[in-house]
C-alpha cells in the first residue's frame, strides 16, 4: 500500500498513447520507454505515425500512436493488444478501440470531447457518456484544463501551454506504473537548456500529472512491474535506425576507414543520415544528395577512393539506385546499401512497415547481377548486422544490401552495449605492389585488389562496361563475359563458408518448423513460446542471411514435415525456398502495414498442427 492506494504487481503491461500529430505522443511514448529501460524492464515499442502529412486535426487519419510493451520477463514484441489506452481526443478512441483488450483501461482527455472533435471523429454522441464503452474501465481526466491550471503561473502563450499537456499525461502514467520522474526531468533540462521558461513549464506539467494521480480519488490502484533479470552489463534503449547508424560507425572504427554516407532523405530511413551527421568527430562524412542516384554514385566514388561507403534508402529509392548498384557490382567495389523497407508499391505507405523488398534486393537489376543480401531481426540486431554488412563487402569486394524495415527502424528495445573488443575485426588491405598489380586479379575469395587512386603506377580503369578478367580492360569477348558472370555469382556463393549455420530453436527435427526472416522474429518467437507452453512441439529458425543462405539451410528444412513461413508480403521468401530447395512450404501472409501479432501466428501454428489439444 502507498498512501492509501493499493499497489498491484504485474508481470507485463502493454500501453498505447494516442492523439493528434501535434499532441506529442511520440515524445511521450519515447520518454516513458527510456524511463522504463532505466528502471530495468525488458521492453519493445511500436511508434505508429499518420500516413498523411498534416492530416486534418481531430480526424482518425491524423491520429499518432505509440505502443509500449514492458515486463519483468523477456519481451519480444510491442504487444498484440494494449491493456491501457491514453486517448487525447475522440479520434484516438475511434481508431484504437478495436485493438484494446476486453476490459482494458481508457484514460481520456475529457476536455477534447467537445462537439467539434466528436464530429471530426464521426461520433454522433459522446462515447464517454452513451455507454458505448461498456466493458472497459473509463477514467475521464480533464488533462488540458488541469495543465492550464498547473501552468497559470507561467508567461507562456495559450498555445505553448496546451502543448505541455502530453507531459501532464506522462506524469500521470509515471504515477500509475510507479516510475521515477528524474530521467524525464533531466531530458527536459537538456532539451530546453536555453529556454528556462520551457523547462519550468514542462517540468511543472509532469509533476502536476504525477500529483494528480497521487491525490485524486479516481484511481485506487497503481501498478508495479519489477525489473527483468537481464544479463549483467550496461544497457540503453535503442531504436533500429540508431542501432544501424552506430553499427556503421563501429565498422568504421574496426576497419580504420573513414565512413562516407551518400543519401537522399526518405521515410523511414532518414534518421540514419541524421544520426550519422552527429559523428563528424569520428571522421564521418554525410552527404545529403539531391536525389537517390546521386546518393549512391557519390558512395561508389567514395569507395573507389578507399573509404567505407554507405548509402541508405527505402524501397522506392532502391528502385532508383538499381543501375548504379549494377555499376558497383561491375566495378567490384565494397558498398553497403541499407534498405529500410516500407509499404509499397510506388510511394505506398511511407510511415508503415512491410518486408516486400526481398525479391527486389535479390533480382531488381538488369543482367545477372548477384549481390549479398542480409537482414536484421530486432532493433538492436541492426547494430550487429550493419557491422556484418561492411565485413562481407570489404572481404569479398562487392555490394551488400542490408534489409531492415519500418517496424525495426522506429521500434526500440534495451541494448546491452558491447565492449569494442567483443566486436569482429574488419581487416582492410590496400594493394601497393606495382610489380604484381592487376585490377581484376583474384584471391582465394575471388575478390579483386583494392587500390587507392593516386598510388604510383597502380592506375586502372573502372566503369560499367564488362571487364576482362585479371587485366580489367574493356572486353566484349563472349567467353570472357560468361566467365565474369559466373565468377561474380560464385564469389557471392562463397560467402556461405563464411557465415553462421542456420540454428534451430527447439527440436532439431519434427512435425513443424516456423521459418522467418527480418522483423518477424519477435512475433514468431512469442507465438512459438506460447504454443510450447500449451503443449505443442514446435521449432523455430530465423534467416539473417538471404543470399547466400547458410550452407545447412536445406538440411534443416528437410528435417521437418511442415515448414511455416510467416511474411509481411505475398510470399517472397516462400518463393525462394520452394525454388531453391524444391520443398513445399506453408505460407502465412498479411500485408497490413503493421507487424504480425504473435496471436495470429500462434493460431496458424495450431491450425497446421491440427487444432486445439
Amino acid at each position: 500500500m502507498i498512501k492509501g492506494k493499493e499497489l498491484q504487481n504485474l508481470l507485463e503491461v502493454t500501453v498505447r498513447f494516442a492523439g493528434d500529430s501535434g499532441d506529442g505522443m511520440q515524445l511521450t511514448g519515447s520518454q516513458f520507454s527510456d524511463t522504463t529501460a532505466v528502471w530495468g524492464n525488458d521492453l519493445s515499442t511500436l511508434p505508429d505515425y499518420p500516413a498523411e502529412i498534416r492530416a486534418p486535426s481531430g480526424t482518425v487519419y491524423g491520429v499518432s500512436g505509440f505502443q509500449l510493451h514492458f515486463g519483468s520477463m523477456d519481451v519480444h514484441t510491442p504487444g498484440d493488444r494494449p491493456d491501457i489506452l491514453v486517448a487525447m481526443n475522440p479520434a484516438a478512441i475511434k481508431k484504437n478501440l478495436p485493438e484494446l483488450k476486453p476490459g482494458g483501461m481508457i484514460i481520456a482527455n475529457t476536455d477534447a470531447f467537445d462537439a467539434k472533435n466528436l464530429k471530426l471523429a464521426k461520433y454522433e454522441t459522446n462515447p464517454l457518456e452513451d455507454n458505448s464503452l461498456e466493458g472497459f474501465e473509463i477514467y475521464p481526466v480533464p488533462i488540458t484544463s488541469l495543465t492550464f491550471k498547473a501552468l497559470e503561473h507561467t508567461k507562456l502563450s495559450q498555445k505553448d501551454i496546451s502543448r505541455c499537456k502530453n507531459f501532464f499525461a506522462l506524469g500521470l502514467m509515471y504515477w500509475l506504473y510507479n516510475r521515477p520522474l528524474d530521467q524525464t526531468i533531466d531530458w527536459i533540462k537538456k532539451k530546453f537548456k536555453d529556454k528556462p521558461e520551457y523547462i519550468d513549464a514542462n517540468k511543472s506539467a509532469l509533476v502536476a500529472g504525477y500529483n494528480f494521480g497521487e491525490n485524486t480519488e479516481l484511481f485506487t490502484i497503481r501498478y508495479q512491474v519489477e525489473p527483468a533479470q537481464l544479463p549483467k552489463g550496461i544497457y540503453r534503449s535503442i531504436s533500429g535506425n540508431e542501432a544501424t547508424a552506430l553499427g556503421c560507425l563501429a565498422a568504421s572504427v574496426k576497419s580504420g576507414l573513414p565512413l562516407f554516407l551518400g543519401s537522399y532523405p526518405i521515410t523511414p530511413a532518414t534518421e540514419i543520415l541524421q544520426y550519422l551527421s552527429n559523428y563528424k568527430n569520428f571522421g564521418v562524412k554525410t552527404f545529403q544528395a539531391e536525389d537517390e542516384i546521386a546518393g549512391i554514385t557519390s558512395a561508389i566514388g567514395a569507395s573507389f577512393a578507399g573509404n567505407l561507403a554507405l548509402t541508405t534508402t527505402s524501397g522506392p529509392g532502391l528502385a532508383l539506385k538499381s543501375e548504379a548498384l549494377g555499376l558497383a557490382l561491375m566495378t567490384e567495389l565494397p558498398l553497403v546499401v541499407i534498405n529500410v523497407q516500407r509499404g509499397g508499391p510506388s510511394t505506398g505507405l511511407p510511415t508503415k512497415t512491410e518486408q516486400s523488398d526481398l525479391l527486389q534486393a535479390m533480382y531488381g537489376r538488369n543482367g545477372d547481377s548477384p549481390l549479398a543480401v542480409i537482414a536484421a531481426s530486432t532493433p538492436s540486431d541492426c547494430f550487429y548486422m550493419a557491422i556484418e554488412a561492411f565485413r562481407l563487402a570489404i572481404k569479398y569486394m562487392c555490394p551488400v544490401i542490408l534489409l531492415t524495415d519500418g517496424y525495426l527502424a522506429n521500434g526500440s528495445e534495451p541494448w546491452k552495449i558491447p565492449h569494442v573488443n567483443e566486436l569482429p575485426d574488419i581487416p582492410v588491405k590496400f594493394w601497393t605492389d606495382k610489380e604484381t598489380y592487376q585490377p581484376y586479379l583474384r584471391d582465394e575469395f575471388l575478390s579483386r585488389p583494392w587500390a587507392k587512386p593516386g598510388t604510383p603506377e597502380l592506375e586502372h580503369r573502372i566503369g560499367g562496361l564488362e571487364k576482362a578478367n585479371v587485366t580489367g580492360a574493356v572486353s566484349y569477348d563472349h567467353d570472357n563475359h560468361d566467365l565474369m558472370v559466373k565468377l561474380r555469382e560464385q564469389k557471392i556463393q562463397n560467402m556461405a563458408n563464411d557465415i553462421p549455420e542456420l540454428s534451430v530453436d527447439g527440436d532439431q527435427q519434427g512435425d513443424i518448423l516456423v521459418l522467418g526472416w527480418g522483423g518477424t522474429y519477435g512475433a514468431i518467437t512469442e507465438a512459438v513460446l506460447r504454443c510450447r507452453k500449451a503443449g505443442y512441439n514446435v521449432s523455430q529458425a530465423h534467416l539473417k542471411y538471404l543470399n547466400p543462405m547458410p550452407a545447412n539451410t536445406g538440411t534443416v528444412l528437410n528435417n521437418f514435415k511442415k515448414v511455416l513461413i510467416p511474411e509481411i508480403n505475398l510470399g517472397q521468401l516462400a518463393m525462394l525456398i520452394k525454388s531453391r530447395f524444391l520443398i513445399p512450404v506453408e505460407q502465412f501472409n498479411l500485408v497490413r502495414g503493421l507487424p504480425f501479432k504473435s496471436s495470429d501466428i500462434e493460431e496458424k501454428i495450431i491450425d497446421l498442427i491440427g487444432g486445439k489439444n
